[in-house]
């Protein structure tokens, strides 16, 4: 039997990402290109206490089918939380559950986006919502990062260059891959900008509660009167990243149409983890919790910036993130990330390489991304010296 596939899917590549992790069977490898939550970071005796509480007391409701915008009380408290926390959410805009933060940026891309529209991004970028505007025929156009931000007078280029321009994707908080983050007075001006050209800003903010040094920046959406800015975020670093419990704010007539499409995709968010998230949030120390973390991640990223300052040719050149999970690393010229990335496998070392995020997938890159949270404490420093090595090799 031949199959013919759709036009959306039939240029659409599997994640690098999720592919490597095919390789991260092997428990010999470390693992420097996942990009998961550290496993100490997970409340598993809380949540093995909510779980048992919720059958005891709830079972039919969390066994059932329940409504696509998500568990009442859990959307309640999200929206509370992110506006007394976060000034995030007007009289205008709504907040619903959605399966983990990707979903809520491929719902965004169904509902705002024609085939043959364009979405612009930073470059590189999250490879997930590249994949996500790809998948609906929509046209992926890059803002390159110059020292991990975009300028606001290349991004006012950008649209002027192109007419169907919809939306655009920022990560402006511990950027993934850049680990970066996005300067309060260029929000701003990305902000004005976008208002302008009446464009929507798509600000995906899984990252920014996990922030360790510096002091906290605050997101678009907290600054949005216009409307125009549509704020997703999950639970999957602060809580569980295999509960896919994630939510989305955005203004009301944004939202009605994504939940219409929710429905066809998914019917609702699992109801049972939804309970678990508004329990904890409501019975434990939320709060409490994500300094935890981010006590944990302020230690493994020390460890990774040390070793890379001790072991790495001087010529390598790396970001130093406040916070989230990543480093950005770049190579000097004349070096082939393809060569480097071999060599560290070789060394049972994971890495992965920067083309993976690129808007252009045809383009070359010199930059790979290390994840700090995944590997243990022993792990980081030792992978780095072995990574150092490959590159050396190269």
């Amino acid at each position: 039997m031949e199959y013919t596939f759709s036009a959306k899917l039939q240029n659409l590549k599997p994640s690098a990402i999720r592919e490597i992790f095919k390789s991260l069977s092997d428990p010999s490898i470390i693992a420097f290109a996942a990009g998961n939550p550290s496993p100490e970071s997970f409340p598993v005796e809380e949540l093995a206490a909510i779980s048992a509480q919720i059958y005891k007391e709830n079972p039919i409701s969390a066994l059932q089918y329940s409504i696509t915008e998500g568990y009442p009380p859990l959307r309640n408290a999200i929206a509370e939380r992110i506006k007394r926390k976060f000034n995030i959410g007007r009289d205008f805009d709504t907040t619903i559950v959605v399966s983990g933060g990707t979903q809520g940026i491929e719902l965004a891309a169904k509902v705002l986006c024609n085939e043959g529209d364009a979405v612009i991004c930073e470059d590189p970028t999250f490879i997930g919502a590249l994949n996500s505007f790809r998948s609906n025929g929509i046209e992926v156009v890059g803002v390159p990062s110059d020292g991990g931000v975009i300028d606001p007078e290349k991004l006012e280029r950008v649209i002027a260059a192109t007419p169907r321009a919809k939306m655009l994707y920022l990560i402006p908080t511990f950027h993934n891959p850049m680990g970066t983050t996005m300067p309060m007075s260029t929000r701003r001006a990305i902000y004005d900008i976008c208002r302008r050209h009446k464009i929507l800003i798509l600000e995906d903010n899984p990252y920014g509660e996990l922030r360790f040094a510096g002091e906290d920046v605050p997101t678009l959406k907290s600054i949005d009167d216009d409307g125009i800015v549509i704020y997703c975020s999950s639970f999957s670093k602060i809580l569980s990243a295999g509960i896919r419990v994630g939510y989305v704010c955005a203004p009301e007539p944004v939202i009605q149409k994504m939940v219409v499409a929710k429905q066809v995709e998914d019917v609702h968010t699992n109801i049972f983890f939804q309970m678990v998230c508004y329990r904890y949030m409501t019975e434990y120390d939320l709060d409490g919790h994500i300094k935890s973390i981010c006590d944990i991640y302020r230690r493994k990223s020390s460890l990774m910036l040390n070793a890379l300052d001790e072991y790495m040719p001087k010529s390598v050149k790396f970001t130093r993130p406040q916070g989230g999970l990543f480093v950005w690393c770049t190579l000097p010229d004349g070096i082939e990330l393809d060569k480097v990335v071999k060599a560290a496998l070789e060394r049972k070392v994971a890495i992965v390489p920067g083309t993976a995020f690129n808007c252009d997938t045809s383009k070359p890159s010199k930059c790979f991304r290390l994840n700090y949270s995944t590997p243990t404490d022993e792990q980081i420093p030792e992978g780095v010296r072995l990574l150092a090595d490959a590159i050396r090799s190269v």
